[in-house]
């Protein structure tokens, strides 16, 4: 396992979460988010959400660091990485663990549509910090060995 695309993937996960956190309190939604833990609470859901973050930041950096080869390239594999848990978060997962089965049939609604682009925008900031760090490791790497 390269601890190096961990970190950074976890970093951009909670950046990418950190602006899409805002967007989600600027829309009302941290307490739907809460739920998942049972409770109401937009400060609860807003670590919930930044759990997940860093979650899904983590597995890009596993599934997808070695790929990452520069800013340009995170920001759209971070793109269609955020696309991709847009259909698995707030399609499949998280209404099954509410009892409500998946919302294939509601995806186009103005709400899923919002959700999808604070994915988007979630997964760019991941591909574009985490290609930032992982550069910045590789830099300081070649420094080194120059020594």
């Amino acid at each position: 396992m390269n601890t190096q695309n961990v970190k950074a993937g976890v970093l951009g996960g909670l950046a990418g979460g950190l602006v899409f956190g805002m967007l989600m309190a600027m829309m009302g939604m941290l307490p739907m988010i809460a739920s998942l833990a049972g409770s109401k609470s937009a400060v609860i859901g807003f670590i919930v959400h930044m759990v997940i973050s860093a979650g899904i930041g983590l597995s890009f950096g596993l599934l997808l660091g070695n790929r990452v080869t520069g800013t340009g390239a995170g920001a759209w594999q971070g793109a269609v990485y955020g696309m991709v848990w847009w259909v698995l978060g707030p399609l499949v997962m998280m209404p099954l663990m509410m009892g409500m089965g998946v919302q294939f049939a509601q995806a186009f609604t103005t709400q899923n549509l919002m959700s999808l682009m604070g994915h988007v925008i979630y997964g760019g900031v991941l591909g574009v910090v985490f290609a930032l760090l992982r550069s910045r490791t590789v830099a300081t790497r070649q420094a080194v060995s120059r020594a």
